[in-house]
């Protein structure tokens, strides 16, 4: 745990009492806080209490002591309304943050010898894997990495600071959103496309979120931007006129003057100006396609940034095992290979995962975003037949109508057994994949738990002892 001192012998209230919500009160006490924590779900202010957390009714509670108020990024600040608990913070002047923002200040406030260095990487795609990517890479050349923040564990339940840690944060915009002093030696800004814009009201609104990574960063410090949608192209021009940080663009798609880029499967490192080839990514299992090359690229440049060698950064990247719900095998039954990428929780991550297959048959659905799936029209003619499930399934049932043949199954289990029973009829390799292009919130927890159902039904598939599942 990082204890959390800004706001010693202060009240502190605490809002959404999950995981980030607990390691905040938790961090806040260590730190000599008093807090008043509160959620409106019995179970979770259950937990709290189980943990001896103080519970405080904060609908009926005297706003006017508190010194802030630490939200979940679940809850609504701005859009599509403030939540009531950022209502009554607003009106009595009451400072707003996250648990980022608690684990920016103590980091701010560590002497010299225990302040830490910072890696924070967002971007609607491709996240969580570059931030596991980093923490891989740096661990295998010698490095005390804790990766956390929006993956894994909570920023403050992550092991205290000392000078020689790096810190890999993945951040969500709901997490920037309440974030204003992160300072990190390394910002990675992937890609930008349509996402969650319900919750910032434009794509702006968006934008802005996600460019709050970069907002403190000065001389010293790495920007490492994704230039292959217009947005990081925008960005980094921007960041560039601004000409206080090192620049480092990074392209699955194109070659770059200076940078780090990926042709072909070819990783090219032209960061100081002269380019070399650095590893041919084609042979690594668990970076497929060229979404993947883009989180390489980025990752690589985030490692030499923090000093780690060539050499060392090919062969982390050579040795990365995959992300659980991300395009990861979970096994095969004769000549069905069956795909985890419950991760694609919107049209844009579905496209990198279908992309990479010739011929699939898909299982998607669940709540859907705004943009729906008619942004992956290009690549219905690979769709050997798509099983539809959730509250998406007519709305996804429309789109692909005459373009591709689908089958509505309701829920997952009933969509792998059908999607079995298809594919084990084909000649040669068959692929399963499950990429929902969707949020899970209609039927699961979280896309972890849909995750672990996908790998589930295909378990129930086999018929023990004869068979056994593959991996």
């Amino acid at each position: 745990m990082i204890p959390v001192a800004c706001f010693e012998g202060r009240t502190v209230a605490v809002f959404g009492l999950a995981r980030s919500g607990l390691a905040a009160a938790r961090a806040l006490v260590a730190g000599g806080a008093r807090i008043a924590c509160w959620d409106e779900k019995p179970a979770a202010r259950a937990a709290a209490e189980a943990e001896g957390l103080p519970l405080v009714d904060l609908e009926a509670a005297d706003w006017s002591g508190f010194a802030a108020l630490v939200l979940t990024p679940g809850v609504p600040l701005t859009h599509p309304a403030p939540h009531w608990t950022v209502e009554k913070a607003r009106a009595e002047g009451v400072e707003i943050v996250g648990d980022v923002e608690l684990f920016a200040r103590a980091v701010a406030m560590a002497p010299e010898h225990k302040r830490p260095r910072v890696v924070a990487v967002t971007g609607t795609n491709g996240k969580s894997t570059t931030t596991a990517l980093i923490g891989h890479m740096l661990e295998a050349a010698g490095r005390d990495a804790r990766v956390g923040g929006n993956i894994g564990v909570g920023v403050l339940d992550l092991p205290d600071m000392h000078g020689g840690a790096i810190y890999v944060l993945e951040l969500s915009s709901y997490q920037l959103d309440l974030t204003a002093s992160l300072k990190p030696d390394t910002a990675i800004l992937l890609n930008v496309s349509p996402d969650h814009l319900e919750r910032h009201g434009s794509m702006e609104g968006y934008v802005a979120a996600k460019r709050r990574v970069l907002l403190n960063q000065g001389k010293g410090d790495t920007a490492i931007i994704g230039v292959d949608d217009s947005w990081g192209q925008q960005i980094c021009t921007e960041i560039t006129a601004a000409n206080r940080r090192t620049i480092w663009p990074v392209s699955a798609r194109k070659s770059i003057g200076r940078g780090v880029y990926v042709l072909q499967g070819r990783l090219y490192d032209a960061t100081d100006g002269r380019v070399a080839e650095v590893i041919d990514l084609n042979p690594v299992r668990a970076l497929p396609g060229r979404h993947n090359w883009q989180n390489a690229a980025a990752a690589y440049a985030a490692v030499r940034a923090l000093g780690v060698s060539v050499a060392d950064a090919a062969q982390g990247l050579r040795t990365f095992p995959g992300l659980a719900h991300r395009m990861e095998t979970i096994g095969t039954i004769g000549a069905v290979r069956f795909v985890n990428d419950s991760k694609a929780t919107n049209a844009d991550a579905a496209r990198q995962a279908m992309s990479a297959y010739p011929r699939f048959f898909w299982i998607a659905g669940g709540r859907a975003k705004t943009d729906g799936i008619d942004s992956l029209a290009d690549l219905f003619p690979g769709i050997a037949r798509a099983y539809l499930i959730g509250e998406a399934e007519d709305d996804f049932a429309r789109a692909l109508e005459g373009r591709a043949p689908y089958a509505k199954c309701g829920v997952l289990e009933a969509a792998v057994r059908a999607a079995f029973a298809d594919a084990r009829k084909e000649e040669g390799e068959a692929i399963v994949l499950f990429s929902p292009a969707c949020a899970s919130f209609d039927q699961y927890a979280d896309f972890e738990a849909r995750g672990e159902a996908f790998r589930a039904a295909v378990q129930d598939l086999l018929t023990p002892p004869a068979q056994a599942l593959a991996g």
